[in-house]
């Protein structure tokens, strides 16, 4: 750091580097933006000031109307963009300016790839803000003073965007902060009225304040636009959300999403509603199009905006939205809330909790029209949303009990129907194709697609052309552990308890299993008995047909694939044994019949092959190669 007066010279955070660096190469195509961003900014300072005023009214200097100014210098081949908001001490100068102090920083990072147009997309998603303005400039000033403090403490700050910025103290009378951009060589088309309305009309149309320039009318002598020294206001100035759903073109829509959540992409879909009664209250409420590179971050401040009587309150208000719908973004204004509300009020507030449960089901309601739309284009968009936020939306079915049957009528599944990966079965798609006979729906769980698809608990539903579920998601397992049925249907796990398929079986299929039974007690016990402490029973079944054995969890217990993620994240499984099923219909399983020499080895392979084909994992992988091998060079010395 060097000093001379009161100016300093200070590094930018290693972020920042990088960020300005992919920003000014990876979004020079899309270089308009600067504009809205530093709006956006302008818009939001003066929405802060507007807020902390409401306690302290002094903050206002006796100048409480608000409004962004945007100019420009042809000569000095300037831009300037200034409101008179909260503005910046020099602690939060440096703060803001210098170091990105976003949660996730390190995620984004990571999830940076080199290619230019999937990075724009995710530095869209991360959030640029101020530091777009290197875009189309090659230095950039930034004078502001925080409302409330003394005019010498004015702050000073400019960069070039490369590794470090320049710092000082300067006298300012008024309030706020203005940013001058010095732009790059090839950019001077910026530099004309008309050219600066045109991108404030694209992109901030909505935004509340008035964004003002200086109007220009034609002189025929000069024949040329000459500035009036008369502010003309460009924007409509109005809460877009507070305007009557016919007067906003869907481009307004697309335009303010972009502007609310900080995105660079058109939004997947909308809902916008104003509701009257015991709560009164506007919602504007969007899906994004891509996750967040943040969305599995329970703990980050997600999305909606609170404002009261179109007073800005607060930034990513939690308690409107349930954890499991946190991809949400938009805005919700109310006119029943006190302006001096706070997040602790929040949390406790009767009006908040009707206007969460409001939004939850405008939200659910609005994705429910997309699945179940007739046009090919919404079910489409559907398709879309559940590949970007299908996980997240399942929490819900253990989260919001209210909601239950609506969030289930909403997740999609993969299953035996396609054997593909696309999860694109509904469980009222499921319970369509049912067979007659069916009474539950099926499925089976484990740790990979293949794991699910190939799993030998599969294999009589596979002969009896029964369509099963096949879940390969972590949240699965949380799922089905609070989804018990559907619309009146069981949901049942083909790897739990005994297999009972009811109607689906004739009494000659009963008998056999039966006698079955009988037949190989001798043998069921035998194995037990050699297996000892590893299993909590042993028993013949007829849910295998290529199969020799399996393992199945006894019906209230967790299961093998629940266990072995409750041990991945460090949790404590309950010690539960599993219960080994046998194929009395295999080879292996009829020669182990008449075994005397090898039976507890042959037991034991049967045993770990079906561990294995469960997904599980073995305790002494060394031992049971060993045992293999021995096996395999007993049977071909019996051979000769």
């Amino acid at each position: 750091m060097t000093e001379t007066a009161a100016r300093e010279t200070m590094g930018f955070q290693a972020e920042v580097k990088q960020l300005l660096h992919l920003m000014i190469h990876s979004l020079y195509s899309n270089r308009e933006i600067f504009l809205r961003e530093l709006i956006s900014n302008a818009s939001d300072a003066c929405d802060k000031l507007r807020f902390e005023a409401l306690h302290n009214a002094a903050l206002f200097e006796n100048d409480s109307d608000f409004a962004i100014k945007v100019s420009h210098d042809a000569t000095a081949k300037t831009i300037t963009i200034s409101d008179n908001g909260i503005g910046m001490s020099r602690d939060e100068v440096i703060s803001n300016l210098g170091t990105i102090a976003k949660s996730g920083t390190r995620e984004f990072f990571s999830a940076l790839t080199g290619d230019q147009q999937k990075d724009a997309h995710l530095i869209g998603q991360f959030g640029v803000g101020f530091y777009s303005s290197f875009i189309v400039a090659d230095r950039v000033t930034v004078v502001t003073r925080r409302a409330g403090e003394a005019a010498g403490q004015g702050v000073r700050w400019e960069s070039e965007g490369a590794g470090e910025f320049n710092i000082e103290m300067v006298d300012r009378s008024t309030r706020g902060t203005e940013i001058t951009l010095h732009l790059r060589e090839g950019q001077d088309d910026l530099l004309s009225a008309w050219k600066l309305k045109s991108i404030i009309r694209k992109y901030s149309d909505h935004i509340v304040q008035p964004i003002r320039m200086k109007e220009e009318k034609w002189d025929e002598d000069k024949k040329a636009q000459v500035e009036t020294g008369e502010w003309e206001t460009v924007n409509q100035a109005s809460a877009l959300w507070a305007r009557p759903k016919s007067e906003i073109t869907e481009e307004q829509y697309k335009e303010f999403y972009k502007h609310v959540g900080h995105d660079f992409d058109e939004p997947l879909a909308w809902t916008h509603s104003r509701v009257e009664g015991k709560s009164e209250y506007t919602q504007l409420l969007y899906v994004p199009a891509h996750a967040p590179f943040d969305l599995w971050d329970r703990n980050a401040r997600h999305g909606i905006k609170l404002y009261v009587r179109r007073v800005f309150i607060m930034d990513d208000a939690e308690q409107l939205m349930p954890l499991y719908l946190r991809f949400v973004r938009g805005v919700v204004d109310s006119a029943d809330l006190p302006l001096n509300v706070s997040r602790e009020i929040l949390q406790e507030s009767k009006d908040i909790e009707a206007i969460r449960k409001g939004c939850t089901a405008k939200v659910l309601g609005m994705l429910a029209d997309l699945a179940k739309s007739d046009e090919a284009a919404d079910r489409e968009k559907y398709a879309k949303f559940w590949g970007e936020f299908g996980k997240v939306l399942k929490e819900g079915v253990g989260e919001d009990f209210s909601n239950k049957e609506k969030i289930a009528g909403l997740l999609r599944f993969a299953s035996t129907h396609a054997d593909t990966t696309e999860e694109a079965v509904s469980l009222a798609d499921y319970i369509g194709r049912m067979k007659p006979e069916q009474e539950k729906i099926y499925y089976v769980t484990a740790e990979t697609f293949n794991a699910a698809k190939n799993s030998p608990h599969l294999e009589i539903f596979r002969k009896k052309g029964i369509e099963v579920l096949l879940l390969s998601d972590r949240v699965d397992e949380w799922v089905v552990s609070h989804l018990t049925e559907f619309e009146g249907k069981p949901l049942v796990s083909v790897a739990k308890g005994g297999l009972d398929l009811g109607k689906l079986e004739d009494e000659a299929e009963k008998q056999e299993q039966e006698k079955d039974a009988g037949e190989f007690k001798d043998l069921t016990d035998k194995i037990a008995k050699s297996l000892g402490e590893r299993v909590k029973e042993v028993r013949v079944t007829h849910r295998l047909t290529d199969s020799p054995a399996c393992l199945v969890a006894d019906e209230h217990d967790v299961s093998g694939n629940l266990a072995r993620i409750l041990k991945a994240a460090g949790q404590q499984a309950p010690d539960m044994k599993p219960i080994l099923e046998i194929n009395p219909k295999h080879p292996v399983v009829l020669r182990l019949k008449y075994e005397e020499a090898k039976f507890d080895d042959w037991t034991a392979v049967l045993f770990e092959q079906a561990l294995l084909a469960e997904g599980g994992q073995l305790d002494d992988p060394a031992t049971f190669v060993k045992r293999i091998n021995e096996l395999m060079m007993s049977m071909s010395l019996a051979g000769k």
